[in-house]
């Protein structure tokens, strides 16, 4: 199956534009999520069925510790096919209390040099009314966790208002709660192709934030997704002000901003174009990681994002102090067998 897809599959996919390429992989996967044998098909291709690796984190059992990262499925039409890709759960979303158009297409700009996607998607979602009617008529996969990213709706005039994104956030974080759908709740901050994205990336913004998410009555994890573009000082006093209000665990980290980083920087958008995923992140997401784990030893959880493109990265990311991974870009790069290849190495090491 990897070499059908390194030399045949991709190379196809990869004439077409990346936007025409997603939206078709989530109709595949969508439908062939709704019956049985095709479910078993793909998990006969693609389906860990090696020796337990499941770990519970936060009270929650994941049968393998890779999730799907919240931006592939934001309204939850995923969930059935993605256990027989070796996926221990998802992250849907990021979801907002209101549609979302999002930005002007392309959502993704593929720098194949550089093993990075643009992503400049700007929240696009149908809103959280939809997404808890999508959940509550969708069958669960037993073992398959569903986390849930929560965003602020991505408005041009409203960029600057405080107060109506803390609204946003605590609108959807409650509707979810009252609903019961989700398995965990993670509030994204950090979004860098939204408006409003990046509003409660500053410590006193989010302590605006936090405590009036603490108001809504939840019995389920709560993580902060992270920037991983600020200083260290900076990060630091966000974890800080996480902990003071009693947060789980944080997802480090979101898209790269600094097209300077890119290995070719003049593959790139002459002008801003939304956030970097792949390679360009993993640098920083390592950093962050450790530094996270070692100032703070085993208060928070830690959901290592960014730069997974092989099993060897996905250990990186684990030896630095992640608890669960995230990944999209490498399933896109590598193949829809990577998840499987991590799932056997991780195997390894938890044998030895």
């Amino acid at each position: 199956m990897d070499t059908l897809y390194r030399r045949l599959l991709k190379p196809l996919l990869f004439k077409l534009s990346p936007d025409r390429v997603h939206d078709l992989f989530t109709l595949i996967g969508e439908t062939a999520g709704r019956t049985g044998p095709m479910r078993w098909l793909f998990g006969r291709a693609y389906g860990y069925r090696g020796r337990d690796i499941s770990k519970t984190v936060d009270g929650i059992r994941y049968r393998t510790p890779i999730l799907l990262s919240a931006g592939f499925d934001p309204d939850g039409r995923l969930t059935r096919i993605l256990p027989a890709l070796s996926f221990g759960g998802e992250e849907i979303g990021s979801v907002t209390a209101f549609p979302c158009e999002g930005n002007p297409r392309p959502h993704l700009t593929r720098l194949i040099r550089n093993k990075c996607i643009v992503v400049y998607k700007g929240l696009r979602n149908d809103g959280v009314d939809a997404l808890i009617a999508k959940l509550r008529r969708t069958p669960r996969t037993k073992d398959f966790v569903l986390g849930i990213s929560i965003a602020r709706t991505n408005s041009e005039d409203a960029w600057c208002d405080i107060e109506s994104g803390v609204r946003d956030y605590v609108e959807s974080f409650k509707k979810l709660n009252e609903a019961g759908v989700g398995d965990y709740y993670t509030l994204n901050i950090s979004c860098p192709n939204a408006f409003t994205g990046e509003t409660f990336i500053t410590p006193e913004n989010l302590g605006r934030l936090l405590p009036r998410i603490r108001e809504v009555s939840c019995e389920k994890p709560v993580y902060l997704k992270m920037p991983i573009n600020v200083p260290w000082e900076q990060f630091a006093q966000l974890l800080d002000m996480a902990d003071k209000n009693a947060i789980q665990g944080v997802v480090i980290g979101n898209l790269n901003k600094e097209y300077g980083d890119l290995t070719y920087p003049e593959d790139a958008p002459h002008e801003y174009r939304g956030g970097l995923s792949g390679l360009p992140t993993a640098k920083l997401s390592n950093e962050l990681i450790k530094k996270t784990r070692e100032k703070y030893g085993t208060r928070f959880t830690i959901m290592g994002v960014g730069g997974i493109l092989t099993a060897e990265d996905a250990m990186e990311k684990f030896s630095a102090g992640a608890d669960l991974i995230q990944l999209i870009t490498g399933m896109i790069f590598t193949g829809p067998s990577l998840m499987n290849r991590i799932c056997q190495t991780y195997a390894k090491t938890q044998a030895t």
